[in-house]
């Protein structure tokens, strides 16, 4: 594999130094790793580095906060030529935007993909940028053989161009964020940003200030203006995943937005102009939540121009082996493995597997599959999977973990109340918000 010359990475979590460098060992001839940036002058004149990968903020509490801001002066100061990619927490993406604009080549948000990390840093590294492949310039989707996907194939291609609003659904773990910046890839905004939000992890105080921003002395710590989701995607693609867990009161704030294409941040009275193109997700079944009040109709036929379904792994069995070579290809050049390949065996359990978690669920029995094996050849022994399925899934109290259990009974949860969250959560006595966390921890 061809290498990219010397990477500096400066951030203060032990922990993160640690995974970067296994992700980016095979791709970088020399990684320096810096817990803080105080030895960063002296570290830089020490070695010819290609590129540095800076966080924003560590605790010395330099400038307010935006210690990042600094150091990037820091290092043009020294090194004026040298390719500056910013780490970023979600909430500080303005932050990250204000860097771009003082000269930082591009920034990575935390938590961050690998694929789209590695990608960004080898752009921002390769001296000729044709010579680094990018995942943008063809499908990052994996489309199969089905004849389902096909057809869906076929009419992302069609809806791509357009301007159309698109809701996409289906189960957790199939693709719907995948499908989202697919459908960006193709479209006519490609160059302009994709801005992704999670709904379901918004809180419902911070809802307007999170999508429509807001003005300096709006509320006690808006000590600056920011803007929101809305403006940073202007003139691009705005995706809004788990749409299906916006509370129903904020619900009419989302669709006058929507109608009137324009925003006011907190504390303002200022219309600003929107340009975005909508694309919204849920695994949820906004129709029978329309029927039962627990979502806006209008919103519905607002957000729901163009519906794509996405079929759950078990009902395309044919894609199960071809999804799990590319995994294994990925997760053996990222933790640095001899090429692997799967036993008979191990196919033949991974083929009858029922992959309740669909693709996501697949991809983590896969890592964890390469990072325990020794040798080529991965066995069945690796894929440890009949406990998962769900149609055994009831287990023997004496031998269930408390994991399992809260699983269990979150899951009963959930059927009793027809999905609704808001009654699952009062129901188990903890905040709609931990209810949210604990069903992406275990995928439900």
């Amino acid at each position: 594999m061809k290498k990219y010359g010397n990477i500096l990475i400066i951030d203060d979590n032990q922990g993160v130094l640690t995974a970067l460098q296994l992700l980016l060992k095979p791709y970088f001839n020399k990684m320096g790793l810096l817990p803080s940036p105080i030895t960063l002058p002296a570290t830089l004149r020490e070695d010819d580095w290609n590129i540095v990968l800076l966080d924003m903020n560590f605790t010395s509490g330099i400038n307010n906060g935006n210690e990042g801001l600094y150091w990037l002066h820091e290092i043009h100061r020294l090194r004026p030529n040298l390719p500056i990619v910013l780490f970023t927490a979600y909430a500080d993406i303005d932050l990250a935007v204000r860097g771009i604009k003082e000269g930082a080549t591009d920034f990575i948000v935390k938590p961050w993909d690998n694929q789209k990390l590695v990608d960004t840093l080898l752009k921002a590294a390769a001296p000729n940028k044709k010579d680094v492949p990018d995942a943008q310039e063809g499908s990052c989707m994996y489309w199969g053989t089905s004849p389902a996907m096909q057809h869906l194939r076929l009419l992302v291609e069609k809806v791509a161009a357009t301007d159309a609003n698109v809701l996409i659904t289906g189960e957790n773990g199939t693709g719907k964020e995948m499908l989202a910046r697919e459908l960006h890839r193709l479209s006519n905004r490609k160059k302009q940003p994709l801005i992704i939000v999670d709904m379901g992890a918004v809180t419902e105080t911070l809802f307007e200030s999170e999508l429509f921003g807001h003005v300096k002395g709006a509320f006690t710590d808006a000590r600056t203006d920011r803007p929101g989701k809305f403006e940073a995607a202007n003139h691009g693609t705005l995706f809004l995943d788990e749409i299906g867990n916006l509370p129903y009161h904020l619900q009419a704030k989302l669709l006058t937005v929507l109608q009137r294409r324009s925003i006011v941040r907190v504390g303002s009275n200022t219309p600003i102009s929107i340009d975005i193109r909508l694309i919204c997700a849920t695994n949820r079944d906004l129709p029978l939540m329309v029927r039962q009040g627990e979502f806006r109709e209008d919103l519905l036929y607002r957000i729901n121009t163009i519906h794509l379904e996405i079929p759950p792994l078990r009902k395309r069995p044919e894609d199960i082996l071809p999804l799990a070579k590319q995994f294994i290809t990925r997760f053996c050049k990222q933790y640095g493995k001899p090429e692997m390949q799967l036993s008979e065996a191990a196919c033949n359990r991974m083929e009858q597997h029922v992959w309740q978690g669909n693709i996501r669920e697949l991809e983590h029995a896969i890592e964890k599959a390469v990072i325990i094996s020794d040798g080529s050849i991965l066995p069945a022994e690796a894929f440890p999977l009949s406990h998962i399925n769900h149609a055994s899934e009831e287990k023997d109290v004496s031998t269930a973990t408390l994991e399992d259990m809260e699983k269990q009974m979150i899951r009963k949860a959930l059927s009793a109340c027809d999905g609704n969250l808001s009654a699952v959560a009062t129901q188990l006595g903890i905040t709609r918000q931990t209810l949210y966390n604990k069903m992406k921890k275990y995928g439900l």
